[in-house]
């Protein structure tokens, strides 16, 4: 894997491409307002990076990050990407997204959801859970005791597999939750959504993950 095609490029999908070019990969950005407006972005990344549009930057990438709203999935270059390795950073998030009846009735997931569309593309779920700003700071060394923990989740163990070295590139651990079913433990509002933790405290956090209609309602 040599190129990351990143959809969208706010806090998440810029950050990554910051990582992509400081780990010595090639990186092809895009947005829904076009490559013009990416300028600032490109000229920060350097020779390494260059904007595109969603369809050119699906089509580049060894391995394409979906990091774009929830609500604009639909919107995606469906061709460019069949037969790719899809990386879904999603969250569901009701007031931006509208109410989704499928999520609040917890009958699917998101990254179930894209897989469902994207019927070509092998999907894995990872980067949902962790701040954005963390995303180039908390990165350490394999071995490195106490490094941080992310999840992933996806339907085909060789793609879980090469994210999984992704992340060690970027400076992290895994903790693999298997089928994207199973990606709901590491949704908003879960234990292990958003807090600094290594590999055994985020394996303890989605183990005890309960579903959203199982929590505790408000008096």
């Amino acid at each position: 894997m040599t190129t990351l095609g990143i959809i969208g490029a706010g806090n998440i999908g810029s950050q990554l491409a910051r990582l992509g070019v400081a780990n010595g990969y090639d990186v092809v950005v895009s947005n829904s307002r076009g490559p013009a407006t990416l300028e600032t972005l490109i000229e920060e990344l350097g020779p390494r990076a260059r904007a595109a549009l969603p369809a050119e930057t699906a089509a580049a990438g060894d391995l394409v990050i979906v990091t774009i709203p929830l609500h604009a999935i639909d919107t995606l270059p469906l061709p460019e990407l069949a037969g790719k390795l899809v990386i879904d950073t999603n969250n569901y998030y009701p007031q931006r997204d509208g109410n989704i009846a499928a999520l609040d009735e917890e009958t699917t997931t998101t990254a179930e959801m894209l897989q469902d569309l994207l019927t070509e593309s092998r999907v894995v779920k990872a980067f949902n859970h962790i701040y954005a700003a963390d995303l180039t700071t908390d990165g350490l060394p394999a071995g490195t005791e106490n490094r941080r923990a992310l999840v992933i989740a996806g339907n085909d163990p060789d793609a879980r597999e090469t994210v999984t070295a992704l992340l060690d590139t970027f400076g992290f651990d895994t903790v693999d939750l298997g089928p994207l079913t199973e990606s709901w433990r590491i949704q908003r509002d879960t234990p292990g959504y958003g807090p600094r933790m290594d590999a055994f405290e985020l394996r303890e956090a989605v183990s005890a993950a309960i579903r959203y209609r199982d929590m505790p309602q408000a008096v």
